[in-house]
């Protein structure tokens, strides 16, 4: 039987920098990132609000290179940020803090942005998980970003990790994706039927002076515009190295399996972005609670069980990608909750949101 190929990895976390006697996120005025350069170099950059540090693994080759990477990067901006007597979490949200306390970097890019987007970019105070997966050739990679579509609600909901903003209860697990929604380009991704469509789109929109780069299209999934990857936008941060690796590989198990379909001439079925909408709300809403919808058998299932189909349906997979002790931690995830679940019974305990930060800044470093 055909091996399947290499699927590398590129994982991106985006980091919260937090003062440990306010609780509140605080600038680092980039020393956490000019630091981090001297040891990382190109693998952290600031993001537009001061407060927040990006950082990206190395082209991975499996996703325990990927897990070694992260812990490495994490335990790094923890030292570079203790240095300067902050403190560091792991959250799509932070609980308290106001976006209009935080400033934005002093960069072109960034001020290019707040100009064109306003208040929707300066509110813009969220962290993501992004997750880079290797195709080489992009029609291929067009084709499985079209199916692999159908599970970014099942791979968000395990995600969830935002259930504050600005000191309020949202009753969302994730409430970053509704604050992201203000941006144009952002949501689900368009189906397109050629890699030569999708580029006249992309040409369609520099060209009409609506974006100045592709990099501008902030889908939810999208074939890279300069990479040979499909990177996976749709994840909160998370808390925890573990809970990143894990849905990192059921991402990577995911494209394996529809390429594996694919190559024996058989797809996943696609269905309709207002259909998957309904069951990406539903995980912004109730994480891995409730229900969502099986589209195949047009009725709904527990979220939980679905997630234990999407496991079946990559198992075959999973070996050969050397993950499933990382994708069994899934169970875990189902059994404990996701992040989002955690900082609520936190908050119910305590009724305290800087104990919820405690919490976010404690779990960071588990397992570092």
């Amino acid at each position: 039987m055909k091996k399947l190929p290499v699927f590398t990895l590129g994982v991106e976390e985006e980091y919260q920098i937090i003062d440990p006697v306010t609780r509140d996120l605080r600038s680092h005025l980039s020393k956490i990132v000019d630091g981090a350069k001297i040891i990382l170099n190109e693998q952290v950059k600031a993001e537009m609000h001061q407060s927040v540090v990006e950082v990206g693994t190395n082209i991975c080759n499996s996703v325990n290179d990927a897990k070694n990477e992260i812990k490495f990067l994490r335990s790094k901006i923890v030292e570079l940020a203790d240095k300067q007597d902050l403190i560091v979490g792991g959250a799509g949200t932070h609980p308290f803090s106001k976006w209009q306390d935080q400033p934005i970097t002093d960069d072109p890019r960034y001020h290019d942005i707040v100009n064109e987007l306003q208040d929707a970019a300066r509110s813009n105070l969220i962290f993501g998980m992004h997750c880079h997966v290797g195709i080489e050739n992009r029609e291929i990679g067009l084709q499985l970003m079209n199916q692999a579509t159908y599970f970014l609600p099942h791979i968000f909901a395990l995600s969830t990790n935002s259930p504050f903003w600005e000191g309020r209860q949202t009753g969302y697990k994730s409430f970053r994706t509704k604050v992201f929604d203000k941006f144009p380009r952002t949501g689900l991704p368009e189906y397109f039927d050629s890699v030569g469509s999708y580029e006249n789109y992309l040409e369609t929109l520099v060209k009409t002076n609506c974006i100045d780069n592709p990099k501008k299209i902030w889908w939810d999934l999208r074939l890279h515009p300069f990479y040979n990857t499909i990177e996976f936008r749709i994840c909160d941060m998370c808390l925890t190295v573990d809970e990143t690796i894990c849905i990192v590989a059921i991402i990577q198990a995911i494209v394996a399996k529809l390429y594996k379909l694919n190559m024996n001439n058989t797809s996943f079925n696609i269905y309709r972005l207002a259909l998957i909408k309904e069951n990406k709300f539903r995980a912004a809403r109730y994480g891995i609670d409730n229900n969502m919808i099986d589209f195949g058998l047009q009725k709904e299932v527990e979220t939980k069980m679905l997630i234990l189909e999407l496991l079946d349906f990559i198992d075959d997979v999973v070996d050969e990608l050397g993950s499933r002790e990382d994708i069994n931690y899934v169970h875990t995830i189902l059994k404990n909750g996701t992040g989002a679940d955690k900082q609520l019974a936190v908050f119910e305990e305590t009724g305290d949101l800087c104990r919820v930060v405690d919490f976010i800044t404690g779990e960071f470093t588990k397992g570092l």
